[in-house]
């Protein structure tokens, strides 16, 4: 059965930083390309970035400098490093496997001073 279990939301200021983590479990993690998207309450489902199995990468435009896209392939686990976190950047973040296949249950995260 394919897992995958967010981790690492919360609240934080503006200026805050964060990191989340994917753990995944049920498929060989190495293999795939790893999403990260967010739902925010007023865009609905926006990509955020992207890690393919070569460990090459790509980014929205409104995280590029701020948010980092990695993965541990030993620890089957995705992590996304947020900085310089905005009001804007409120939302459940999910991370998917497969071109969107699989899908986590998301975190939420909620920027606010």
């Amino acid at each position: 059965e394919v897992q995958l279990v967010e981790s690492g939301g919360g609240p934080v200021q503006p200026g805050g930083s964060l990191r989340l983590s994917c753990a995944a479990s049920g498929f060989t993690f190495s293999n795939y390309t790893m999403t990260w998207v967010r739902r925010t309450p007023g865009k609905g489902l926006e990509w955020v970035s992207a890690i393919r199995s070569t460990f090459s990468t790509g980014e929205a435009d409104f995280v590029k400098g701020r948010f980092i896209i990695s993965r541990d392939n030993a620890r089957n686990t995705l992590y996304l490093q947020m900085n310089s976190l905005e009001p804007e950047d409120t939302a459940v973040y999910f991370c998917s496997a497969g071109g969107f296949k699989y899908w986590g249950q998301g975190t939420q995260v909620t920027v606010s001073s």
